[in-house]
């Protein structure tokens, strides 16, 4: 879950930083999408803007668009719809007047007498706050083409995966942060998901002009790299995502738990607040599709460290100069530990969320690395089994209790409080709290 469009356009922002040097206008849908367009704007230094579009309904069946218009008297229409649902011209143009009067209004609502920002031979980034069935977001897709973009990048914080394919038809590029086949609603992904009006979309645009880009002043002169790998471990080839800034001075591997995946929302947004901090990340598959199906593998703790220790290996080599972290979850900090524990993985750190510590076994006593643990206050037997396995271990370590959160931290306000301590675990140990002499 998001816990508000802030946080959604802020996880949203790490996912478009390959972006960042290309001439691009932001737009977002009135009205929840321009707040989370705006914290997209802001990291990636570029224009914001909104874009309106209204679609033009059957008169007998007004969800089936037969078309769409957009500011500028931009009108897109599709034929094949009007021949099926003989729409007439009459019809036509009453349903193009209502619409057009609509949109006149919204406009100077909107925008205050601001001039739109002009998009030809540019790259618009369309943002929402979440797309149901798309049918809006292909009609801005197709606005944006006709008012002169030159590229379509659709980029939103959840949208079902056959939306997502649908929308490919119309946009170059289709960036989601989650695409769950049951969407059940946009604001079930939203722990606050309260009305926006259009005095706060017009304030978002006065501001995104007078305030400074975060990107700007956080000197991220360091753009992201992105991409999507595969991670050689013996005869195996894992899939993952390595997210790296130009100038990456720590890297954190995540390790999952049993029954997740690299894919684990909870994990993903402790990797962006981890990127958004400085650090890069590597979300990766501890076993192939095949060995999945084998379930002694997944609890294999022995077998997921020497992963692990192969992918350490890997990671090394894409950063070399970089300080190297874990952050495991349920047995993957078991895994975590374990491989922590050989010294030749020359590991700075290790935070486990809501970790079972106690599989890693005698290991544990071999384990230098500072080590933060994290248990939900309610997760009592797994409390003590921390309780238990912190005496054991040989280097730094500290247990931190969240008040009042479960198993899975899905209370409100319980992983933004996993995300904040493991980012400031990692800054220290990773950027800070070790010598200038280099990683050995």
């Amino acid at each position: 879950m998001f816990t508000d469009r802030t946080d959604a356009g802020r996880r949203l922002s790490v996912r478009l930083q390959h972006l960042r040097d290309q001439d691009i206008v932001v737009l977002g849908l009135p009205r929840g999408g321009v707040v989370v367009a705006f914290e997209v704007a802001q990291a990636l230094g570029a224009s914001l803007d909104v874009i309106l579009v209204r679609k033009l309904g059957v008169p007998i069946q007004p969800e089936l668009g037969f078309g769409a218009i957009g500011e500028e008297g931009v009108r897109v229409i599709n034929p094949d719809i009007i021949r099926l649902a003989h729409v007439s011209d009459e019809d036509m143009a009453r349903v193009e007047e209502r619409e057009s009067a609509v949109l006149q209004r919204r406009a100077e609502q909107i925008r205050a007498g601001r001039s739109k920002v002009p998009l030809t031979g540019r790259t618009a980034v369309i943002v929402d706050d979440g797309i149901a069935t798309g049918s809006t977001a292909r009609a801005a897709c197709q606005v944006a083409r006709a008012q002169g973009a030159a590229r379509i990048v659709l980029a939103t914080p959840v949208c079902p995966p056959d939306a997502a394919e649908r929308l490919r038809a119309d946009a170059d590029e289709v960036i989601c942060l989650d695409t769950p086949a049951d969407l059940g609603g946009i604001g079930m992904w939203y722990e606050d998901f309260r009305q926006v009006d259009d005095e706060q979309v017009a304030d978002l645009l006065r501001r995104a002009t007078e305030a400074p880009h975060r990107g700007d002043e956080a000197a991220a002169g360091a753009p992201y790299r992105v991409e999507e790998v595969q991670v050689p471990a013996g005869v195996a080839q894992l899939p993952g995502t390595l997210v790296l800034p130009s100038e990456c001075d720590g890297i954190v591997a995540f390790v999952h738990g049993s029954g997740s995946s690299r894919h684990s929302p909870r994990n993903r947004y402790v990797a962006e607040v981890l990127n958004q901090a400085g650090l890069g990340t590597l979300l990766f598959d501890l076993l192939t599709a095949t060995e999945e199906t084998d379930r002694r593998n997944v609890f294999d703790i022995e077998l997921l460290a020497e992963r692990l220790r192969q992918v350490t290996e890997w990671l090394r080599k894409q950063a070399p100069a970089a300080y190297l972290g874990y952050f495991g979850a349920s047995t993957g900090a078991a895994a975590a530990l374990w491989a922590a524990s050989d010294r030749e993985a020359d590991v700075a750190a290790v935070v486990s969320r809501g970790g079972r510590p106690d599989l890693a076994g005698p290991r544990l006593a071999a384990v230098t690395a500072p080590t933060l643990l994290i248990v939900g206050q309610r997760d009592e037997q797994v409390l003590e089994l921390n309780r238990a396995a912190q005496r054991q271990l040989a280097g730094e370590s500290h247990l931190e209790i969240v008040p009042g959160a479960t198993h899975l931290f899905e209370e409100p306000g319980a992983l933004e409080r996993v995300a904040e301590l493991a980012r400031d675990w990692f800054t220290r140990h990773l950027l800070h709290g070790r010598s200038a002499m280099g990683p050995s």
